[in-house]
C-alpha cells in the first residue's frame, strides 16, 4: 500500500515515469486486486499530468515544468503506451488522455510542433488510434484523438497514404451508429481538410480510392449511403479536385449510378445524387458516350426534373434544376 500512497507527493515529471512503469506492469501476471490498485493509481497519475499540461488546480504548471513533462512523455514513449493501454484505463482517465493528446499536439516551439514531429516518426500511434474504432468501449475516445491529429497535414498524409486508410469502411459499416458516424466524420476530415495534398493523392490513387468509396455509396445502410453521396458531391465540386471531377464525370458507369440514385425511394438520397448528377449535365465538354446516354434519356429526364422536389424552398437548388432542364432541352 505504501507504494501507492507515495504517488500523492510525486512531481508531474515523476508521475510520467511512474505511469510508464505501471502501464508496463499491467502486462504482467497480477491478481485482480493488484490490477485494480494499479488502474486507480494510473487514473491519479494521468490526472496529475493533465492538470500540469492544462494548468489546472494546484499542480505545478510553470513553463519549465510543462516543458519537462512534455519531454519526459516523449522520452518514455508514453503517447504510444497511452493509446495501446486505453482499454485498461478508467472512464475519466480515458477522457484525460484525450486532453493530454490535444494539449501536446497544439504545443508549439517557434515554428515547430514537436508532438506532431514525434508522431510522424512513430506512425503506429496514428494507426493504433484508428484501430480504436474496433473497441466500442474506447472508440469515441480514440476518435477524438484522431480528429485532433488530422488537423495537422503531416499526420493526415500518413493516414491517407497508408493501407489502414482503407479500413474506414469496416468501421463505418460494421459498428454501432455513434461509432459509425464518428468514423465517417474522421474519414471526411482526412479527405477534405488539406485540399492540395488530398487532390494529389486522389489523382495518383483514383481507381483504388473510388473502388473503396463505391462500397460506401452502395451501402445498404441509409445513413452511410446519404453521407457518402453528400461527401462525393463536396469532393467533386471542390476546385482543388478539378482533375478528379473531370475524370469522374467521364465515366458511363458513374453516370448510370447517379441516374439510378435519382430514382431512389428516399428523397434525401435523390437530393444528394442530384448534386453529383448535375455535374455530368453541366459539363460543356461531355465525352461522346456521356452525351449519348443523356440524349437517349432526354425525354424521361425532362419529365423527371420538372416534378423533382418541387416543394423544396431552396433558391440555389431551384436555379440549378432549371439550368439542367434548359441544358437537356
Amino acid at each position: 500500500m505504501n507504494f501507492f500512497n507515495r504517488s500523492r507527493t510525486r512531481t508531474p515529471v515523476e508521475s510520467v515515469r511512474a505511469l510508464r512503469e505501471n502501464l508496463a506492469r499491467l502486462g504482467s501476471a497480477l491478481s485482480a486486486e493488484q490490477k485494480k490498485r494499479i488502474t486507480e493509481e494510473n487514473s491519479r497519475l494521468i490526472g496529475t499530468i493533465k492538470a500540469c499540461l492544462c494548468a489546472e488546480g494546484d499542480v505545478d504548471s510553470t513553463p519549465e515544468t510543462v516543458t519537462a513533462v512534455a519531454n519526459e512523455i516523449y522520452n518514455q514513449d508514453l503517447l504510444s503506451q497511452l493509446v495501446t493501454n486505453l482499454p485498461g484505463l478508467e472512464f475519466e482517465a480515458r477522457k484525460d488522455v484525450g486532453h493530454i493528446y490535444n494539449t501536446l499536439l497544439r504545443r508549439q516551439i517557434g515554428p515547430r510542433l514537436p508532438t506532431v514531429e514525434l508522431i510522424v516518426n512513430k506512425p503506429d500511434i496514428i494507426f493504433n488510434t484508428l484501430k480504436g474504432y474496433a473497441d466500442a468501449d474506447i472508440a469515441l475516445n480514440t476518435g477524438m484523438i484522431l480528429k485532433e491529429m488530422l488537423r495537422y497535414e503531416p499526420l493526415a498524409k500518413i493516414l491517407l497514404h497508408s493501407e489502414q486508410f482503407y479500413t474506414f469502411p469496416k468501421y463505418i459499416e460494421d459498428t454501432t451508429f455513434g461509432i459509425s458516424c464518428d468514423a465517417f466524420a474522421n474519414m471526411k476530415e482526412t479527405l477534405t481538410k488539406h485540399k492540395t495534398m488530398v487532390a494529389t493523392y486522389l489523382e495518383r490513387n483514383y481507381d483504388r480510392f473510388f473502388n473503396m468509396y463505391n462500397t460506401l455509396i452502395m451501402s445498404n445502410n441509409y445513413v452511410t449511403k446519404r453521407q457518402s453521396l453528400k461527401l462525393l458531391g463536396e469532393i467533386l465540386l471542390d476546385r482543388a479536385n478539378y482533375s478528379i471531377m473531370t475524370k469522374y464525370i467521364a465515366s458511363e458507369a458513374n453516370l448510370k449510378l447517379m441516374m439510378n440514385f435519382l430514382r431512389d425511394r428516399s428523397r434525401n438520397i435523390q437530393f444528394e445524387a442530384f448534386h453529383v448528377f448535375k455535374v455530368f449535365v453541366a459539363n460543356p465538354n461531355k465525352p461522346p458516350e456521356i452525351a449519348r446516354i443523356l440524349r437517349r434519356n432526354k425525354d424521361r429526364l425532362l419529365v423527371f426534373l420538372k416534378d423533382f422536389h418541387n416543394d423544396k424552398d431552396d433558391d440555389q437548388f431551384n436555379d440549378e434544376k432549371q439550368f439542367l432542364i434548359t441544358q437537356s432541352t
